[in-house]
């Protein structure tokens, strides 16, 4: 199947817009205040960029590389470039750990689309402890979860099975103007509140005293799982690229994208919460128990901008789960459809019913350790264990020493710099970067998850 046959962007614009939606979700908007507010805040932020440019640029070009040479779907692509060696293997580890992550990514995504829903209707006013209750029944609840994930997979099978050009990149060009805009309206609110200052200047004016190790690995983690690395989702849109694609120049754009969401994001929570003396937790407390009890507090004298701000707020959450729940989806239904030779609907309803199953699953686990646990875990914190913490930092460092020191460096060298039309100046740095640096920070980032350091004394 050639390149042509599969489709492929028709703009820049789509290759931006539509690579930014996949790495900008829930990590940039949930995970980066959090991890922010618990390490320091401006250090964190510092260090973080930092390792977005250690570490997050140097993958990303890699996996562009192995997408678009192989310009079929993450498993073929290995395949390709390994001649058929046991380094193909890592192509299917990519695709099976993109699967993993959709079917439990989905139900997040689905209590977004609720809160949306619960904003609308006002659902979500009252004190704090009816904002607690409120989630607690809701995600225990055996049904209405489970509707909402179907929901958002339906939405998202609707783009997938529109193709590329007309599903994929349409809906980008849509979504991510779309998620901006609500961006900025609600740092806008927020940083309008009384003492949201002082959030503002917990974000950009460093401490340095809060500097530390833990911080260090916290900002290395981050970059690595803001990015979308080593889950097929960037290999799978990498081959739909042309060959004029500048892969450095897109990798760059896309990092910075997807930091200055991560940053806005920062602007939107740390005012809010400065302003009424909340502190961010972290985990799905603070998106939705949190946050709503800071949007009651901070705009109790105006229930009406309260009321918008706590809609744009859900329905960004949303937009940025959809985005990568899209890419995601298309990881599976671009590997179904190409390997077994049936069209690329009915490898969507495939990967849409089945990832329907994991994300009910995973749903109706949640507060029923007794029915349905593995090794004393639910099934949703043992697919987010399996596939965060072993998976993604497998593949990943397989990816650097697969490209670093298998692949024939002209052939790198070639995808780098489209056929020597472009400058070749940063390649060796680049390539000293694959080989060295990436695989020693994403075994820092695994010994870490695995308290590997903190179990030797080392931190």
């Amino acid at each position: 199947m050639s390149q042509t046959d599969r489709g492929s962007f028709g703009s820049k614009l789509g290759v931006i817009l539509a690579t930014a939606g996949s790495a900008v979700g829930l990590g940039n908007i949930w995970r980066f205040p959090y991890m922010a507010g618990e390490n320091g805040g401006a250090v964190f932020i510092l260090l973080y960029m930092a390792c977005v440019i250690m570490l997050g640029i140097p993958c990303m070009m890699s996996e562009f590389i192995i997408g678009r040479h192989g310009a079929s779907n993450t498993a073929r692509a290995y395949s390709k470039l390994s001649n058929g060696t046991a380094w193909k293997l890592v192509g299917y580890l990519e695709v099976l750990t993109g699967y993993l992550i959709t079917g439990y990514y989905a139900v997040v995504s689905g209590w977004c689309l609720n809160y949306v829903y619960a904003s609308i209707a006002g659902e979500l006013k009252g004190d704090p402890t009816y904002v607690l209750n409120y989630f607690k029944e809701f995600s225990h609840n055996p049904v209405k979860p489970i509707f909402w994930t179907a929901l958002i997979f339906l939405v998202t099978h609707f783009v997938i099975v529109h193709g590329v050009r007309n599903g994929i990149e349409k809906a980008s060009k849509a979504l991510m103007p779309t998620l901006f805009i609500l961006l900025l309206i609600v740092v806008g609110c927020s940083c309008m509140l009384p003492n949201a200052g002082k959030g503002l200047e917990f974000l950009f004016k460093p401490d340095f005293s809060k500097m530390s190790g833990d911080v260090l690995l916290g900002a290395l983690g981050q970059s690595f799982y803001s990015l979308s690395i080593a889950m097929g989702c960037l290999c799978t849109y990498a081959s739909y690229f042309s060959r004029q694609t500048n892969i450095t120049s897109s990798a760059l754009q896309i990092g910075v994208i997807d930091t200055l969401v991560a940053v806005l994001a920062g602007m939107m929570i740390f005012p809010a919460a400065f302003s009424v003396g909340i502190n961010p937790d972290s985990g799905p407390s603070l998106i939705f128990i949190t946050l709503p009890n800071v949007f009651n507090q901070a705009f109790a004298s105006m229930p009406m901008v309260g009321w918008i701000v706590s809609l744009a707020f859900y329905m960004l959450l949303s937009l940025a789960a959809l985005t990568s729940l899209i890419s995601l989806h298309e990881v599976n239904t671009a590997f179904i459809y190409e390997e077994f030779h049936i069209s690329r609907t009915k490898g969507a309803w495939i990967v849409t019913i089945s990832c329907c199953v994991i994300g009910t699953l995973c749903s109706y686990s949640i507060g029923r350790p007794d029915h349905l646990s593995v090794f004393g875990m639910d099934l949703f914190d043992l697919f987010d264990f399996v596939t965060g913490q072993i998976m993604l930092p497998l593949a990943g460092m397989l990816m650097c020493l697969f490209l670093g020191w298998y692949v024939p460096k002209n052939i790198v060298k070639d995808e780098v710099t489209n056929w020597g039309t472009l400058s070749g100046k940063f390649f060796n740095i680049y390539l000293f970067a694959i080989r060295f640096i990436c695989p020693l920070l994403i075994l820092i980032i695994f010994l870490n998850q695995l308290g590997v350091f903190k179990k030797l004394g080392i931190l």
